[in-house]
């Protein structure tokens, strides 16, 4: 078939330039307006079934507006007393704030502690205040200020989310431009190619504004729900996954263009249909992966996986589409100044796919003493992983959901140590009025509740006339201690035993702590039904894949191995280095999809490519030959994506600092040790019995069976 003219061989490729160069123009200033259509209300991302996010419901009709409490906080200097009338002069402070913009009805009173040291109030602020929230606090914090010989502090629901906004404040630009400037430094550093990189980043840049704008527009109509977590996610999940899948192309295409007689239009046929499997079948483990998390209860959990699932399709788009269009292009160029030469005639192919001195080496030795390798590599891991049931996955405590100094965290301090730990945080219980009475006497009874009162329209106690709705009332019941304790979680399980048993109080308690332990346990559930779901779903796409029953399972069972070995890291790094006393009931199941599905990925690209060879030259030269080729590959791949989740770092926040770490170092564990030494260690000691039951398995360990034009197993042409 005659090859078509030059000009029309040109013409696809540059209209899939300029396409792609419209939607970097287009979409791409969507990468920083998905913070229009987020939200940081953590309260939306509460279990949907949960007893505590009924009582959010349940609250709406005794409010005559929706609000957001600030808790004011005054202490006395140098640790003194407070002097006489402060309590009268702090409620009149902030009477005045009544009916200006922001503050959503009239503050409390303002109570003295016992230990006559401190003072607090509430001033319920509108919920909708959004970039006026800072704006608002300092109001009511210069209105508590004329308090002679005081400190005011600012705690409460309304001053966490304020410091929420500010850690996710400018999230777009420092999280993109510390991720992309990682991601190029890697390239230049291990490619030294000065145009490669820049389209590789470029691609990906690409990739996420697409991804962001469909996110924007579906956000918008309500369709997915977006807060700052999923978006700096979003953002470093495209950038990581569009720069693997890219680097799998280019080293292709390099190899390539080495072939003898071999032009750029032919290099790139054969490198596309060589590569598009395995990148589309790792993109497809990720992606459902991703949508396995709709099965959550949890709300944030059920928001990322759509929206993660776009980005991984855009990512594997623009791989296939955007960077072919430019390397056939810009031909050998693309790799200046180490430019690949042209093979002569006769000359080894294999020469080509040598790969690079130590992967050489690497690929000798495990194949020279195979069962050591996998013998060695599993007892290191299995070690890691039996520290992986001391992490504590219970929830970060408050003062550590910030890992700077935030002034929330510095007041609630101050308010636990002046006022009962769950002051300001009280377990809502709403109740049959007619059972008011018994109910708040039993919640009195339970240990570690310090009081319980129904309360009025203003949410004060009043235990003689509470506010009635439609049958129900409000008690509220202070906590002994910390809202965020485990001692509070505890005594929130017997409160709800106790209240239950009222008889006709039809009781329902909700509150802070409640939702941290209703979070908590549908995070556990969670957990036991979405990892049989990832690794079913993994499970099938490698059946497919490699045309292997036994080969599956062995991956499936490594990167399960890798994940366990990190989280034993995680907790001994996360209590004896970061100071961490907890981790974010998400952090396990979160830190599970990413690593096992990113995980499987390098092993897809590597087995992929062993089977690929072995059908060429047997078994047991397909696995030398295969991760001589992709070493190098592969592990710059892990160390880009290790860098790009390691940049989440940059978001003060404990969630995304342990999500980074857990995900970063399972990445370079996967990388250096399971996917190098571990996987083909076994394969090879393994023998044709990994390919089993297909046509590898049939094969004598160094005989050929050939591929036919398309790849398929053919008769042995030797």
């Amino acid at each position: 078939m005659p090859r078509a003219p030059r000009r029309t061989r040109f013409l696809v490729p540059l209209v899939l330039l300029l396409v792609w160069l419209a939607v970097g123009g287009g979409l791409g200033p969507f990468a920083g307006r998905l913070g229009e259509v987020s939200t940081n209300d953590q309260a939306a991302f509460l279990p949907r079934s949960a007893e505590s996010t009924k009582v959010i419901e349940a609250q709406k009709a005794f409010r005559t507006s929706e609000s957001v409490p600030a808790i004011v906080v005054w202490t006395a200097k140098d640790g003194g007393t407070l002097e006489p009338g402060s309590a009268t002069e702090a409620t009149r402070s902030l009477a005045a704030l009544s009916g200006r913009p922001g503050i959503a009805g009239p503050p409390s009173p303002a109570l003295a502690s016992e230990d006559g040291k401190a003072l607090r109030a509430v001033v319920p602020l509108r919920p909708d205040l959004g970039d006026a929230l800072p704006d608002t606090l300092d109001a009511v914090r210069k209105a508590a200020a004329p308090v002679p010989g005081t400190t005011v502090w600012l705690a409460g629901p309304a001053a966490t989310q304020a410091d929420l906004s500010d850690a996710f404040s400018g999230i777009d630009g420092l999280l993109l431009a510390v991720a992309l400037v990682a991601v190029l430094l890697i390239l230049l550093l291990v490619y030294r190619s000065v145009l490669l990189p820049l389209m590789i980043i470029l691609g990906a840049v690409f990739a996420l504004g697409l991804a962001c704008a469909i996110v924007y527009v579906l956000a918008d109509a309500d369709l997915v729900r977006v807060d700052g977590q999923v978006q700096g996610i979003l953002s470093i999940l495209v950038i990581g996954a569009a720069t693997d899948y890219a680097l799998l192309l280019a080293a292709r295409y390099r190899e390539e263009l080495t072939a003898p007689g071999a032009d750029r239009f032919a290099a790139m046929r054969k490198a596309l249909r060589r590569s598009v499997e395995p990148i589309v079948a790792s993109a497809a483990t990720v992606a459902l992966a991703l949508i396995a998390l709709l099965a959550s209860d949890l709300s944030n959990n059920r928001a990322l996986g759509p929206v993660g699932a776009i980005g991984i399709v855009c990512a594997v788009v623009s791989a296939l589409t955007f960077l072919p269009a430019a390397l056939v292009l810009t031909g050998r160029a693309a790799y200046w100044p180490a430019r690949p030469k042209t093979l002569p005639e006769g000359a080894d192919p294999e020469a080509a796919r040598g790969g690079q001195a130590l992967w050489q080496r690497v690929a000798a030795v495990v194949d020279r003493a195979p069962r050591k390798v996998w013998a060695i590599t599993l007892v290191g891991l299995l070690a890691c992983a039996a520290f992986a049931p001391a992490l504590n996955s219970r929830g970060v405590p408050f003062d550590e959901i910030f890992v700077n100094d935030a002034p929330s965290v510095a007041a609630q301090e101050t308010l636990g140590r002046h006022f009962p730990g769950g002051a300001g945080n009280p377990a809502v219980i709403v109740a049959d009025a007619g059972a008011a009475t018994r109910v708040a006497a039993a919640a009195r009874d339970v240990e570690g509740v310090d009081s319980a009162f129904p309360v009025d329209a203003t949410g004060r106690p009043a235990p003689g006339k509470p506010l009635v709705v439609d049958g129900r009332v409000r008690i509220d019941a202070t906590l002994a201690d910390a809202a965020d304790s485990d001692a509070a979680r505890e005594t929130l399980a017997r409160l709800r035993t106790a209240v239950h048993a009222v008889p006709g109080s039809d009781a329902l308690v909700g509150g802070s702590t409640a939702q941290q332990y209703d979070t908590q346990r549908t995070a556990a559930r969670d957990r036991t039904l979405i990892v049989p779901v990832v690794l079913a779903i993994i499970l099938v796409i490698l059946v497919a894949l490699l045309r292997s029953l036994v080969l599956p399972l062995l991956l499936v069972a490594t990167v399960a191995l890798n994940f366990a070995a990190t989280l034993g890291v995680s907790a001994l790094v996360f209590e004896h280095v970061l100071g961490f006393t907890g981790t974010d009931s998400s952090v396990p199941l979160y830190g599970f999809v990413f690593l096992v599905a990113l995980g499987v990925d390098y092993n897809i690209f590597l087995m992929s490519r062993v089977r690929e060879e072995s059908l060429r030259h047997g078994v047991r030269e397909g696995v030398r030959l295969g991760l001589t080729a992709t070493g190098g590959v592969i592990t710059s791949a892990g160390v880009v994506l290790a860098a790009t989740f390691a940049a989440l770092g940059v978001i003060p926040l404990a969630f995304l600092v342990q999500i980074a770490f857990i995900v970063a170092f399972g990445v370079l564990l996967d990388t250096l040790v399971v996917r190098s030494l571990l996987v083909p260690a076994l394969v090879r000691d393994l023998g044709p019995r990994a390919w089993w039951p297909g046509a590898l398995s049939r094969l004598p360990e160094g005989g050929t069976a050939g591929t036919d034009a398309k790849g398929a197993t053919a008769p042995d042409r030797s």
